[in-house]
C-alpha cells in the first residue's frame, strides 16, 4: 500500500518526534516543577513565555528559531563551533522545532500531574525524616509519573503534527526534514497526488488517535492513582 519513499517520511517523523521528545522531557518537567511548586517574582511572565507557541502563529516560532539557531544566529553559530551542532534543512532543525511546539503541551499536563498530588503525604512522609530527595523519589515522582507520560505522549502527537515552523526553519527537504503533514502539503501539490494524500493521512490520524488514547489512559490511571493515594505511604 505504500512506496518506499512514503514509508521513509513515516520513520523520519517517528524519528523526529521521539528525538523532540527525549530532549525536552526533562526541560518540560523542570518548568513544570518551577510553575506548580515555585514561589517568584515573575512567574506569570515565564508561564506566558513556555506557552506563547500555543498561541503565536507557527511561521512566527519558525522564523524566531531561524534567527535564533540559523548559520548567523548567536546560538546556532555557537553550536556549529563549539558541538558541530547545525539545525540549517538538518532534521536536527524539524526536531527543534517540534521540540518548541511541544513544549508547552508537555509542560501544561506535567504541571497538573505535579499540582494533583497530595501535599499532606510529603508533609507527613518529612515529619517521619524522610529527606527533600527521598520524598520526591518515593511519594512525588510515583503520584506524578502517569501525568508526566501523558504529557510526554501529547507531545509526540504535537510533534508529528507540526508543520508551519518547520516548513520556515528548514523547508520541506525529501529524506531529511519531510515529515508526514510536509509530505501531505507536497503531494496536494502534485496533479493526482490524492492517493498519496490519503494513505499519509490515514497513517497521521492512526498515530495520533493512539497517542490520544494512550494519553487519556495514563490520566485515567493517574486519577487513579491519587485516588488511592491515602491508603498508606511507605517511605522509611
Amino acid at each position: 500500500m505504500f512506496t518506499a519513499d512514503e514509508w521513509e517520511v513515516v520513520r523520519l517523523s517517528l524519528k523526529v518526534s521521539a528525538v523532540a521528545v527525549g530532549l525536552t522531557l526533562p526541560v518540560a518537567f523542570a518548568l513544570a516543577w518551577l510553575l506548580a511548586r515555585g514561589r517568584f517574582h515573575g512567574k506569570v511572565l515565564v508561564d506566558a513565555l513556555v506557552h506563547l507557541p500555543l498561541v503565536l502563529p507557527p511561521v512566527v516560532t519558525g522564523w524566531l528559531l531561524l534567527i535564533m539557531f540559523g548559520a548567523n544566529g548567536p546560538a546556532g553559530r555557537w553550536l556549529s563551533e563549539w558541538l558541530g551542532l547545525t539545525f540549517m534543512f538538518r532534521w536536527t532543525g524539524a526536531a527543534l522545532a517540534a521540540a518548541v511546539m511541544a513544549l508547552p503541551l508537555m509542560v501544561r499536563a506535567m504541571r497538573l500531574s505535579i499540582e494533583a498530588v497530595d501535599k499532606r503525604l510529603e508533609d507527613a512522609a518529612a515529619t517521619l525524616g524522610a529527606s527533600p530527595a527521598r520524598v520526591f523519589a518515593t511519594i512525588t515522582l510515583p503520584l506524578a509519573v502517569p501525568g508526566l507520560l501523558a504529557g510526554a505522549v501529547l507531545g509526540f502527537a504535537r510533534s508529528i503534527g507540526e508543520f508551519g515552523a518547520t516548513i520556515t526553519f528548514v523547508s520541506n527537504i525529501p529524506g531529511e526534514t519531510r515529515t508526514l503533514p510536509l509530505a501531505i502539503y507536497g503531494a496536494l501539490q502534485v496533479p493526482g497526488g490524492e492517493a498519496q494524500v490519503t494513505r499519509l493521512s490515514l497513517i497521521a490520524v492512526a498515530l495520533s488517535l493512539a497517542a490520544l488514547v494512550v494519553s487519556e489512559v495514563l490520566v485515567r490511571r493517574s486519577g487513579q492513582g491519587r485516588g488511592n493515594s491515602g491508603s498508606g505511604c511507605h517511605v522509611l
